[in-house]
């Protein structure tokens, strides 16, 4: 072959890889976009034209990779779940949580997941819709049933004379308890996030204290 038809053909095959490229960034960008608008006008109101807009791209452009928003937000929610399931292993598989103390324990679980939800607040947006559909939910499911056995599994390290059944439901309780001040925490002036973070470790604290002895 000469050196002319090997740089036509190294040239033809870069040009795919190219297009691919471009192709990966565009998704990307279309994706952050709508995590934005998600947040800011939740996803019920939120419109493809308006995703396109934040994207600085045309509806037309947008539909080449995405036919609606559902198909968004089903891209979204994988992207999110992926990142969340990262999240869990940095703040849970981190430590002996049989031997740190118990505010070190919070800080080494609570911080990360928090860190999360304010780099991300397109999440809450797709995962706290009362109406969520089949496929978000299912997307979901695994990460919610990983995170419950973790939690079981450091009471369980804490207080390995806890029943079962008490173990569980102690599970359960706490990750309630975390989900329902994280609006707080994220609504929260950023002079004051600090404080409200401080509020939610002290009402786990509490509920962990006599748990754990």
């Amino acid at each position: 072959m000469t050196s002319g038809r090997a740089d036509e053909q190294s040239a033809n095959e870069k040009r795919p890889r190219r297009r691919q490229a471009r192709g990966e960034r565009r998704i990307t960008e279309i994706l952050d976009a709508a995590a934005g608008v998600f947040a800011q006008v939740g996803f019920e109101t939120a419109t493809t034209n308006a995703i396109a807009a934040a994207a600085a791209i045309s509806p037309g452009s947008l539909y080449q990779f995405f036919p609606n928003k559902e198909a968004i937000a089903q891209a979204l929610a994988d992207r999110f779940v992926a990142q969340m399931r990262a999240t869990h292993a940095a703040a849970f598989d981190s430590a002996d949580f049989a031997k740190i103390s118990l505010d070190e324990l919070l800080d080494r679980v609570v911080d990360p997941i928090l860190a999360f939800n304010l780099a991300n607040p397109g999440f809450k947006a797709i995962f706290a819709r009362p109406d969520m559909p089949a496929g978000l939910a299912a997307a979901a499911q695994p990460i919610q049933t990983a995170l419950l056995g973790r939690v079981e599994r450091i009471l369980t390290a804490r207080a390995p004379e806890l029943p079962t059944d008490e173990r569980v439901r102690s599970a359960r309780v706490l990750i309630q308890i975390f989900q329902a001040m994280v609006p707080l925490v994220l609504a929260a002036e950023e002079s004051e996030r600090d404080a409200f973070v401080r509020e939610l470790k002290k009402v786990m604290r509490g509920y962990l204290a006599p748990i754990l002895g």
